[in-house]
């Protein structure tokens, strides 16, 4: 059987247009530099110098996470620039949690066929994200695979690095009973429980365009991720800092734990912060469990603070100061049996 010459285009790729979206893109990128950043964005690789004038015994961190299924959110409705800082803070939050500072990011964007507007729209906002967080973006990849993704989706993938002194790593083990522990106002859902969102609003046949406390839902749904990158390396540089969780998948009750010692536990008071609107509309909509909802969805805290009770109030103070809304939302006690976090 004959047929025409087959090209790579042909079968579904075009190259060409990658490379438009390469040159599109550097402007983004470029900034994002920052000291140590040694090769702008397109080579094979990445370069940056480790800063080992600032730091004694540099300990590298590094962290790598997606979006999830809030992509498919943002292909409803088009808007896709937030799920671009989504990617940043998942990586940078984590990272942050050693009490590291964010150094570069790198991007994986792939897609059954690339559309330049959606692709410039999320490395936007993933170069915001970096701006956000102070990690320059120095690199990525691009994979256009037809076959493999339906025509439109794409997936997002990101990776971090960051340093921190190695004495100064935070890591959990200096918690004790009766130390503080502070709550970060979330934006949103984040980036995780998805799934499930998207459920509800299946289930619910809801209209994006309805409006919670003067905001329609999809803004809410799609609201960026909130990067605690800066406020909480000031924290750090004035006082003692014990632990940091960072609130994903799994809610308090299953974050929380990894950073207490094995015979410690959290009380949270749950009238001391607020979660924002949607998560009762969530709740109420899906019929959602306490329970549920509290191992699904971060419920108003992205970040958690252990501290000592005496640095409270001046922790507080400082991450107000920064821009963030702060609470204390319960005590370390000792861990007798039942769940490591505790309600009340």
């Amino acid at each position: 059987m004959s047929h025409e010459p087959l090209t790579y285009r042909a079968a579904g790729v075009d190259i060409e247009r990658g490379n438009r979206l390469v040159e599109r893109i550097k402007a983004a990128a470029s900034s994002t530099a920052r000291e140590g950043q040694l090769a702008a964005i397109g080579g094979f690789g990445a370069l940056f110098e480790l800063p080992v004038d600032r730091y004694r015994r540099p300990v590298l961190v590094s962290g790598t996470d997606g979006v999830g299924t809030k992509l498919k959110l943002a292909l409803r409705t088009g808007r896709h620039a937030g799920v671009g800082i989504d990617l940043v803070a998942m990586c940078v939050n984590d990272i942050l949690t050693l009490g590291a500072e964010p150094l570069y990011f790198l991007d994986y964007y792939a897609t059954g066929q690339l559309d330049e507007k959606v692709a410039i729209d999320v490395i936007e906002g993933i170069a915001e994200g970096c701006r956000q967080s102070g990690a320059a973006l120095i690199g990525g990849e691009t994979a256009e695979m037809p076959g493999l993704y339906r025509h439109g989706d794409y997936d997002l993938a990101g990776f971090c690095v960051g340093v921190v002194e190695k004495d100064a790593i935070i890591d959990g083990s200096r918690i004790r009973p009766g130390h503080s522990l502070l709550g970060l106002a979330s934006s949103g859902p984040h980036a995780n429980g998805y799934s499930l969102i998207r459920k509800i609003l299946e289930v619910n046949d809801s209209d994006l365009e309805e409006c919670i406390a003067d905001r329609r839902l999809q803004e809410l749904l799609l609201e960026p991720t909130r990067i605690y990158v800066n406020s909480v390396l000031g924290l750090i540089r004035q006082l003692d800092v014990l632990g940091i969780a960072h609130i994903t998948g799994g809610g308090l009750t299953e974050n929380l734990p990894r950073i207490l010692p094995p015979q410690t536990c959290a009380c949270l008071d749950l009238s001391s912060w607020k979660p924002a609107p949607v998560f009762a509309w969530l709740q109420a909509k899906g019929r959602v469990s306490d329970e549920e909802m509290r191992r699904t969805f971060n419920c108003g805290i992205g970040l958690v603070i252990a501290v000592a009770g005496q640095h409270q109030e001046q922790a507080m103070a400082i991450l107000q100061e920064s821009g963030e809304q702060v609470s204390c939302i319960g005590k370390v006690a000792t861990y007798r049996d039942g769940p490591r976090v505790i309600y009340q």
